[in-house]
């Protein structure tokens, strides 16, 4: 009689998901094999919405056109020939019966409903989603900066507001291109707007008619301070050096209305922009909400030490989704920060204890000393905080590319990484709107239809 084949479900394809599910596929290379062979052994099935990992740190960087955006994402099936990739999104977790609902795009173009994926052990990895506010006007014109697509629809777009302020004979439409409002003080938002306002102020010498001090930069935060992984002290560095290029950062304030392109704050301040960013927090995957797991206040999955569900067997959970509790915190009940530098090492312990279980062993726990932060400020700037020790400027950013180039997946998107940063030394910087790719049909569209171009944004 065959043996049955043992299922791990690994729900998220980004940090934890792709790291938990290349630990396995590293440990379990038998029971793989078997499971191939009908003997038996373990099958990986990953779901992701999207067939590749994205490296967000990278973002601001591949929108600034520093690092190109095929060399930010890492695709699955490449790293993980072993497991089967199902492109598509978990949108309900029966755990009781040990079922996932999933839909993919086959299945929304059949019409014949989502698939039911059986399970034996689940991990949840789903990470976060924006996390909005009921603001008037949000919806129809901010945009947002947490996935590859964004980042460079980000940058076309700004280097677009560009040609609209030198082309336009409309004083308020070119003032109104030239403002770029990021909402948001933490490292997605400083980051983004640091490397875009670099970019924009750079391709000012292809323009005759703009020049960069025209230019209206603002960061809108709404506590007393920015980058406050970075420390203090650091965070307060951080505001006087993007003040000292001309960036409006406005502490304590918070964006009431974006109605008609006009960014409103709480200090009462108006600016009319084509341009909104919004960065301001995240909260969890919607499909931790819809599982019949345990979950804390803030809505996160209830984890354990061994990254474990509370309670719950069988499922496992790390990174933004899980409320992970910190073993070397000083005072008790303090949970780990839901940021890359756990999740990659919660990955790895996750994929060793799902697999000790599935052998019977002893499980481990979760145990890593926080070592610091680092954010970049632009080219050549930035600040950091590691193992106590503060550094700003050309160190900090320099560090801080060295630790991303060291945590990128994979030996080939590190040498491409590596290879453009050193060319980037010998040649300009690229300007290139390549807006167009947003709307690839446009052209086709036109010519079969009426002639006419569809509106631009």
């Amino acid at each position: 009689m065959a043996k049955e084949t043992a299922r791990v479900l690994v729900v998220g394809g980004g940090y934890v998901g792709m790291y938990t599910a290349l630990r396995l596929q590293k440990k379990l290379k038998q029971e793989l094999k078997a499971a191939r062979e009908g003997r038996g052994g373990v099958e990986i099935v990953v779901v992701s919405p999207e067939p590749y990992m994205t490296y967000q740190p990278f973002l601001p960087e591949a929108a600034a056109g520093s690092i190109s955006p095929r060399h930010v994402v890492v695709p699955l099936r490449r790293v993980l020939p072993q497991c089967r990739i199902l492109v598509g999104e978990a949108t309900a977790i029966d755990h009781a019966r040990r079922t996932a609902t999933v839909e993919t795009i086959a299945t929304k173009d059949e019409g014949g409903g989502p698939l039911t994926v059986q399970y034996d052990e689940l991990v949840l990895a789903p990470g976060s989603v924006s996390r909005t506010l009921p603001v008037p006007g949000l919806a129809e014109f901010g945009i947002g900066f947490k996935t590859v697509e964004e980042a460079i629809g980000l940058r076309n777009h700004v280097l677009e507001q560009l040609d609209i302020a030198s082309s336009t004979r409309n004083p308020e439409i070119r003032d109104a291109a030239l403002t770029f409002v990021f909402v948001g003080g933490g490292y997605a938002g400083v980051e983004a707007l640091a490397e875009l306002e670099d970019m924009a102020r750079y391709a000012c010498r292809y323009y005759h008619n703009l020049r960069p001090e025209e230019q209206k930069w603002i960061l809108v935060e709404a506590s007393d301070r920015i980058l406050p992984e970075v420390g203090e002290e650091m965070g307060k560095y951080a505001v006087r050096e993007l003040r000292g290029r001309n960036i409006d950062v406005r502490l304590d304030t918070r964006l009431e209305s974006c109605e008609n392109r006009v960014a409103v704050l709480s200090d009462g301040a108006r600016h009319p922009c084509r341009t909104l960013v919004w960065t301001a927090g995240v909260k969890p995957h919607p499909i931790i909400a819809a599982s019949d797991l345990p979950l804390t206040a803030r809505g996160r999955l209830r984890g354990t030490a061994t990254l474990q569900i509370e309670g719950t067997e069988h499922a496992w959970a790390a990174g933004d989704a899980a409320a992970v509790p910190d073993l070397t915190a000083d005072q008790p009940g303090q949970e780990c920060a839901p940021n890359a530098q756990h999740a990659v090492r919660q990955a790895r312990v996750l994929g060793d204890n799902v697999a000790a279980t599935l052998r019977g062993e002893p499980l481990s726990t979760y145990q890593h000393s926080y070592a610091g932060s680092v954010a970049s400020l632009g080219l050549h700037k930035g600040v950091a905080r590691v193992y106590g020790r503060k550094l700003k400027g050309y160190p900090a950013w320099l560090m801080h590319r060295v630790y991303h180039l060291s945590r990128v997946p994979t030996l080939n998107r590190k040498s491409r990484v590596l290879a453009e940063w050193a060319l980037a030394g010998f040649f300009k910087r690229e300007i290139v709107s390549l807006g167009s790719l947003e709307h690839p049909r446009a052209e086709f569209e036109m010519a079969a239809g009426d002639g006419h171009r569809p509106p631009q944004r």
